[in-house]
C-alpha cells in the first residue's frame, strides 16, 4: 500500500491549473460507443479510474489511445455488450455503459459495479429509466442482462435526482426513437458536459443543468472533438488546503459557477476569493480565523457537494467554534472522522451527522484513507498539523487526484510519495 508523508504547517503560495473532470470524462468516455467515428477528448486526467474505463472500451472492441492528456476512441469496432467482470467490480462508472450498448448493441451485460464504499448506491435507478425506454431486464448467474429490439423516447420521472441514472438514461436517450423527457434530473455541471458531447454526436437535449431534460434521439450519431470541463471537486480541494494553511494561490480551469456556496462561507470566515475570470480565481487567506459557528448540510446539486463534505471538514478543523455537517446524501461518509481524530481533531460523529471542535492544534500520526475524498481530506489535514502524518492508501486518493504530491511541493507543501 503506498503512502503520502507530509510535513505540515507550510504556507502556500503559486500557480496550480485544475485538470479535467474525472466525473465528466468517465460518462463521456462511455458515450464514445454511441458514436459512428473517431472521437477525440481533450484535458482527459491520468487517473486509475480513467485508465479502467479504457480498458473496458477496449474489451468491447473499441481502439483506444491515449496521447498526452487526450484520448482517441475509435468505436467502429466495438462488437461485444457484456462489460468484463473484473473491470466492472474495479470502478463503479463502468455502469455508465448500460445505456449507450443498449442504445446501439440492443443489450447490456454487467455484474454490480465496484468503488467507494461511502454508503449504498444500489443501480435500481439506472435500470428503471432504461425499461422506460424499452429495455427488458432479466438476472443471469449473478449478472444483469438488459434486452431491446429498439428504444423508444418516453417520460422518465426520477424519485431522486441521481447523477449516474440521469447520464445513463441521458446517453440512451441519445439513440432512442422520437423524444425522452427526463423530469427530477440531476443538475451537476458534469450532466452538462456530457449533454453538450451528445449534442456534437448530433443529439438533441434541451434543458441538461435544469431538472426538467428533454431529448430527441438521433440514431445516427456522428463523431466530434470535445474538451472535458475543469474539475471542481479538485479545484475546491486545493482552495479549502490554502484557505485551511494560509497562502496566496490562483487557480487555474477553476469554472467559478461550478462551485456554489463555497465562495460565500469562505468569504464570511476571511478568506479572500479574487475572481480574475470566469475560470481564473485566486485565493488569499492568513490561515487563522476568528470564532464562528457553520453549519452545512451536503445536497444534490446546486447544493453543498457531499464530494467535498471531508475537505470542508479539515478546513472547518481550522476554525474556532462549534460546527455541524449534516450529510445526506451517502449514509456512510463521516469514515473519515475517526481519522481525523488521530491527528488530534475534536470530532462527535454517527453516520449522518457530525459536531466539529474547530481551532484545536493537530499533530502528525498515521491514518488511512477510507475513500478517496476523505483521502484528500486526511491530505489537506495533514498540511496543517505539526509534524510527519503518514497517510496509507495514496491509491484510493490517486484514483481522483492526478500528481497530487508533485503539485502541492510546487505550491509550497512539504509532501512525497512513497
Amino acid at each position: 500500500m503506498g503512502e503520502f508523508v507530509v510535513r505540515g504547517r507550510r504556507r502556500l503560495t503559486g500557480t496550480v491549473r485544475v485538470n479535467g473532470a474525472k466525473n465528466a470524462a468517465l460518462p463521456i468516455m462511455a458515450a464514445t460507443v454511441l458514436a459512428s467515428r473517431p472521437v477525440l477528448l481533450h484535458d482527459v486526467p491520468d487517473l486509475r479510474d480513467i485508465r479502467v474505463m479504457s480498458q473496458v472500451l477496449q474489451a468491447l472492441g473499441a481502439e483506444v489511445e491515449r496521447r498526452g492528456s487526450d484520448i482517441f476512441v475509435d468505436p467502429r469496432t466495438i462488437n461485444n455488450y457484456v462489460v468484463p467482470a473484473e473491470l466492472m467490480q474495479e470502478m463503479r462508472a463502468s455502469i455508465f455503459l448500460l445505456g449507450p450498448l443498449l442504445a446501439r448493441l440492443g443489450a447490456a451485460e454487467a455484474t454490480q459495479p465496484g468503488g467507494c464504499a461511502i454508503g449504498q448506491r444500489p443501480i435500481d435507478l439506472h435500470l428503471y429509466a432504461l425499461e422506460q425506454l424499452g429495455a427488458r431486464i432479466c438476472d443471469e448467474d449473478g449478472r444483469t442482462v438488459l434486452r431491446a429490439d429498439g428504444l423508444h423516447g418516453n417520460e422518465v420521472h426520477f424519485p431522486f435526482p441521481s447523477v449516474g441514472a440521469t447520464e445513463n438514461v441521458l446517453m440512451a436517450a441519445a439513440m432512442a426513437e422520437g423524444e425522452t423527457r427526463i423530469r427530477n434530473a440531476a443538475m451537476e455541471p458534469e450532466i452538462v458536459d456530457l449533454a453538450q458531447f451528445l449534442e456534437k454526436l448530433g443529439a438533441t437535449v434541451r434543458g441538461a443543468g435544469t431538472p426538467d431534460i428533454r431529448v430527441t434521439g438521433n440514431p445516427h450519431l456522428g463523431a466530434t472533438e470535445h474538451t472535458i470541463i475543469g474539475d471542481r471537486i479538485e479545484a475546491a480541494t486545493f482552495i479549502l488546503a490554502v484557505a485551511a494553511t494560509g497562502g496566496d494561490i490562483v487557480v487555474q480551469n477553476c469554472m467559478v459557477d461550478h462551485l456554489p456556496g463555497l465562495w460565500t462561507r469562505l468569504k464570511e470566515l476571511g478568506v479572500m476569493i479574487e475572481e480574475l475570470d470566469a475560470e481564473t480565481v485566486r485565493v488569499v487567506s492568513e490561515g487563522v480565523f476568528k470564532p464562528c459557528p457553520v453549519s452545512i448540510a451536503t445536497a444534490p446539486y446546486p447544493g453543498f457537494a457531499t464530494d467535498l463534505q471531508p475537505q470542508f471538514m479539515s478546513f472547518l478543523l481550522q476554525v474556532p467554534g462549534v460546527h455541524l455537517i449534516t450529510e445526506r446524501v451517502f449514509e456512510n461518509r463521516l469514515g473519515h472522522t475517526i481519522e481525523l481524530r488521530r491527528l488530534g481533531a475534536q470530532i462527535v460523529a454517527d453516520q449522518r451527522v457530525a459536531l466539529i471542535y474547530g481551532g484545536h492544534p493537530l499533530h502528525g500520526t498515521v491514518v488511512t484513507a477510507p475513500d478517496l475524498r476523505a483521502g484528500a481530506a486526511l491530505v489537506n489535514a495533514a498540511l496543517i498539523a505539526e509534524g510527519e502524518t503518514v497517510i496509507r492508501g495514496r491509491e484510493v486518493i490517486e484514483r481522483g487526484y492526478e500528481n497530487l504530491d508533485y503539485r502541492l511541493r510546487s505550491l509550497g507543501a512539504d509532501i512525497v510519495a512513497r
